[in-house]
């Protein structure tokens, strides 16, 4: 009985008592969810954001605890966990009201768009152990009283916009293990006080803009396991106190100014797997104890002024996969020990002073991928051990004075991508296995002692794109089958003693962009197929035989650049078609038989600015253009005109042509007249034109000195930015187009801008304006997430520009080209970028009235969120589709994106985007810039076959998953389909954005092995 008793009374007493409680933690919670609530409130995305789940009732005495998106609490019912990464919040933390969370200890916002300053009064979480602002746009300094948070074990504020200095305070958090600072405006020097930080295991403070030296503190820090400072400005010498840090895997201080000898004690870092001092100042020789790094798999030492000979320790290194230590002043020869890396697959010892002979066996472990000793003073024959390593997929022996039969060292190399031999003193004929190479893509031979013809096997090695045989004794004809080789766009064989015709098999080499056949003896005509190789921009024939006329279908090739018929037998005029080649800069028709008058339109090509046209048998007027006013027309009896060396056109020239003198006489002057009449015309129109939108922008509050931009004072605005750039000062200047230039302005609010300034003119005021209204009418009728957003624009005497927001990741076409930024657009961000661009186009297209055709669609104008989301910009040459009006306009846009049929008909159709869509999607999947790729990798039908799937893909990133690849497939159909010869056969950015949004792609099980062909059949 007192047993029951002493029961009944302790489960009152646990009654009374937790009572207090529970009405204590649900007072807490209800302060943390009103807290919570205020700083929703204050985002400036209600309606886009991911916390649709946020939700009070006062009288339900609602609690956030595991209810509310990324919100957790302990056993008392109080906040403890704030995760909300990626979730789409936009707003800044002022309104964040720390003080509310005593019990938390876990923040994650990262991946969103905050912004503004970091608020000091975020030392009131002082049980924080976990904080990451990471991939925001968080500016100014990092509070020097983070300090305070005392038990703060991972810090993360990378990819942000912090600037000003590292806070010594750092140096107090004593238990933290995680500092990441990377991807923002830091500067001035490492504080010598995070040499206190005794349980840091990762420390990245990569590309930002610190200075002075490393601290010799660092080596303090016993638990370091991974240091990233590259891309800085860091200088002085490696402190020897590093070699200390016995836990180190990855070190990578590279692409700073570092100088001063490699550390001896870095032989002590034996967990050290990756070693990146590359692109430094550093110098003396490379320490043997660099020996003793047994776990080392990446040493990369290139670009610094290392000398001396490669120490034979370096063959201990048997994990040793990748050796870079080219561009530096190493001699000697290569030690045999190297042939002891059995795990060897990359080695660059390219620009240095190494002689002597290379290792014969270099291939031992047969994991050799990367061969490159190119400028370097070799000797010998090429190693023994490269013949049988079908590993090999690059390899640059260039400028040496290698010997040897060439046919006797190379086989058939099932991955080889790229060989240059070229410029040492092999002898002997080309192989017929190089065309067993299916991967070969260049293929470099040039300056050697080469004989025989050139094989026609070779023409199975259909995926070459640069061929260089020049500067060889090969003799014969050009194989017919030179045909199948589609994907050639750099051909030379000048230097050689080839004859014959030009098989007219080169029509199918479509994608040819320089072509070099000088210095043989080629004979016949010039074949006119040459007109319909529309991508040529270098052609050079001189020094052969061609006979004949020079064929007028070469005034098609709109893009050439430099053409070079000189030291030929050509007969007939100079076509006049030749005129329409407007990007010809060097032409040379020295040494011919040509005849007659210069073609009159010659007049018309402005880009030309060095011609020779001597010793011809030309004769009439020098054309009245600035380049003929410096050309070489000596041994042209007949020419006349105002050039050194020719006597003037006088009259008895006239008189001999006197009814062709009245015509162009008389033509002009009625023509001036009609031409006086029309401009008259044309400047009341615009007047009356300029008038009106005036009188209209004077209605929208906008006067001769007009500003406007959203929720700002004008006025105001344009001071600052006038202070932030300093007057467009070029220390500002981000970029600069054809239109104008781009400047990135911090306000005094914090807030940074992209201002685009229009390009003054003086003799084009009124078209500049135009094109100015042009973007702002374009703009201003925008509103979608996938497209850059238009803040305001100013117009006056002096300045003309446009104010849009800042995307701190900068354009995609950057990001591309940099290795370490690429890496991070992994393939589900590259699906997301593509499908945002197909639907800001889908956009403009079909949900604006009148639609909007970009027509400059291409990577350099795709900027990019702090979370790689994109934003299609720069609409100044964009084209608002009015029904009632021509759509024929000037050519615009940038050559590789163009549409083939805007080169003929000039004619804008939103099919001109689709087109340039296509190449983009494409440029996304492959990872390459525009030169590198659109003209030498395009898909005509019948390369289809040859292709797969594997070696379109980037090979920076690893495998896709499986659904991934999936998408990547279908965006890579719909490119092919996208980028149709015929603009009438290509998808609407309607149907494109719907199969990319809806459309539930089919599985592509295996699709590494399945070439492009059989992809598109499915």
């Amino acid at each position: 009985m007192a047993y029951l008793c002493s029961l009944a009374c302790l489960f009152l007493y646990g009654q009374l008592f937790s009572w207090p409680i529970i009405s204590f933690a649900s007072a807490t919670s209800s302060l943390e969810a009103e807290a919570l609530l205020k700083w929703k409130a204050s985002f400036q995305n209600q309606t886009k954001n991911n916390l649709t789940s946020w939700g009070y009732n006062p009288k339900e005495n609602t609690s956030p605890c595991n209810i509310w998106t990324g919100i957790s609490c302990n056993t008392a019912g109080s906040v403890n966990r704030i995760n909300l990464t990626n979730s789409g919040i936009q707003g800044t933390l002022y309104e964040f009201t720390f003080q509310s969370f005593p019990n938390l200890e876990y923040v994650d916002l990262s991946l969103n768009q905050l912004f503004g300053a970091i608020p000091p009064q975020i030392t009131s979480l002082s049980k924080l152990i976990y904080l990451d602002l990471s991939y925001n746009q968080f500016s100014g300094k990092i509070p020097p009283e983070i300090g305070i948070l005392n038990n703060l074990q991972a810090l993360h504020l990378n990819e942000n916009q912090l600037n000003g200095s590292i806070p010594q305070e750092i140096g107090q958090l004593k238990f933290l293990n995680e500092l990441a600072l990377q991807n923002n405006n830091l500067q001035g020097p490492i504080p010598d006080s995070l040499g206190n930080l005794s349980n840091l295991e990762v420390l990245y403070m990569q590309e930002n803009y610190l200075t002075g030296a490393i601290p010799p503190s660092f080596g303090n820090l016993k638990q370091l396991i991974k240091i990233y400072l590259y891309t800085n400005q860091l200088s002085g010498s490696l402190p020897s106190e590093i070699g200390n840090l016995k836990s180190l895997v990855e070190l990578c201080i590279d692409d700073n100014n570092l100088s001063g000898p490699i550390p001896s004690s870095l032989g002590d870092l034996t967990n050290l797997t990756l070693l990146y001092l590359f692109k430094n100042n550093l110098s003396g020789t490379i320490p043997k104890e660099i020996g003793n790094l047994k776990s080392i798999v990446d040493l990369e030492l290139s670009q610094n002024q290392l000398n001396g000979s490669i120490p034979t320790s370096l063959g201990d290194l048997s994990n040793l996969e990748i050796l870079f230590l080219r561009d530096n002043q190493l001699s000697g020869s290569i030690p045999q020990e190297i042939e002891n890396l059995m795990k060897l697959t990359m080695l660059e010892l390219d620009t240095n002073n190494f002689s002597g002979y290379l290792p014969q066996n270099i291939c031992r472990g047969g994991s050799l991928q990367n061969f490159t000793v190119y400028s370097n003073h070799f000797i010998g024959t090429i190693p023994k051990g490269l013949q049988n390593c079908k590993s090999l997929v690059r390899v640059h022996l260039r400028g040496n004075q290698l010997t040897g039969n060439i046919s006797e060292y190379f086989g058939a190399y099932p991955n080889l991508q790229f060989i240059d031999l070229s410029h040492n003193n092999f002898h002997g004929e080309i192989s017929q296995l190089w065309g067993q190479c299916p991967q070969l893509a260049t293929l470099r031979i040039a300056g050697n002692k080469l004989t025989g013809s050139i094989p026609t096997g070779i023409s199975h090695a259909t995926q070459i794109h640069e061929l260089d045989l020049s500067s060889n004794s090969l003799v014969g004809v050009i194989p017919k089958n030179f045909g199948r080789l589609t994907s050639l766009v750099n051909l030379m064989l000048n230097g050689n003693q080839l004859w014959g015709p030009i098989p007219s098999e080169f029509g199918s080499l479509t994608d040819i962009e320089y072509l070099d056949l000088s210095t043989n003896k080629f004979n016949e005509s010039i074949p006119v197929i040459f007109g319909d190789l529309l991508k040529l921009y270098y052609l050079n024939l001189s020094n052969n035989k061609f006979s004949q006329e020079i064929p007028f279908q070469l005034g098609k090739l709109v893009h050439m650049s430099q053409l070079d018929l000189s030291h030929n037998s050509l007969e007939g005029k100079i076509p006049s078609e030749m005129s329409s080649m407007q990007s010809l800069e060097k032409l040379n028709l020295s040494h011919n038989n040509l005849s007659g008058l210069i073609p009159t339109s010659f007049d018309e090509m402005q880009g030309l600015n060095d011609i020779d046209i001597s010793y011809n048998q030309l004769q009439g007027p020098i054309p009245n253009n600035k380049a003929f006013q410096n050309s070489r027309v000596e041994g042209n009896d007949g020419l006349c005109g105002n050039v050194g060396g020719l006597k003037p056109c006088n009259h008895s020239v006239e008189h001999k042509h006197t009814s062709k003198k009245a015509f162009l006489i008389i033509f002009p002057i009625l023509g001036i007249l009609l031409l006086a009449f029309l401009t008259f015309a044309l400047i009341e129109r615009r007047r009356r034109k300029r008038s009106k939108k005036d009188s209209e922008i004077e209605g929208s509050d906008m006067h001769e000195n007009f500003f406007s931009i959203s929720s700002f004072d004008g006025r105001k605005m344009y001071g600052e930015i006038m202070k932030a750039t300093n007057v467009f000062d070029v220390v500002y200047c981000i970029g600069t187009g054809g239109q104008g230039s781009v400047y990135k302005a911090k306000l005094p609010s914090g807030s940074i801008v992209a201002v685009k300034k229009f390009h003054q003119t003086l003799d084009g005021e009124e078209a500049s304006r135009e094109e100015f209204f042009n973007e702002i009418s374009a703009l201003t009728q925008i509103r979608h997430r996938n497209i850059v957003k238009f803040l305001g624009f100013c117009s006056s005497a002096h300045h003309s520009f446009l104010v849009y927001e800042y995307l701190e990741k900068g354009n995609l076409a950057a990001v591309l080209s940099k290795e370490h930024e690429a890496n991070k657009l992994d393939w589900s961000t590259r699906v997301r970028i593509v499908k945002g661009v197909a639907h800001a186009l889908c956009y403009m297209h079909h949900d604006c009235s009148p639609p909007i055709v970009h027509r400059d669609i291409k990577s350099s104008n795709i900027l990019l969120h702090c979370d790689y989301e994109p934003c299609v910009s720069d609409f100044g040459i964009a084209k608002l589709l009015n029904p009632d009006s021509s759509n024929w306009t000037a050519l615009a846009g940038t050559y590789g994106y163009v549409a083939p049929e805007l080169a003929y008909t000039m004619k804008v159709t939103e099919k001109c985007d689709v087109y340039s869509f296509g190449v983009l999607a494409l440029e996304v999947i492959m990872g390459k810039q525009l030169g590198d790729f659109v003209s030498s990798f395009s898909f005509p039908p019948t390369t289809y076959s040859n292709i797969f799937l594997k070696d379109v893909l980037d090979q920076r990133l690893p495998p896709a998953t499986p659904q991934v690849q999936d998408e990547l497939i279908t965006i890579l159909r719909l490119s092919i389909a996208c980028r149709n010869s015929h603009p009438q056969s290509r998808p609407t950015m309607y149907m494109v954005s719907q199969v990319l949004s809806f459309q539930t792609a089919p599985s592509y099980k295996g699709a590494d092995d399945i070439t492009l062909e059989q992809l598109i059949k499915i």
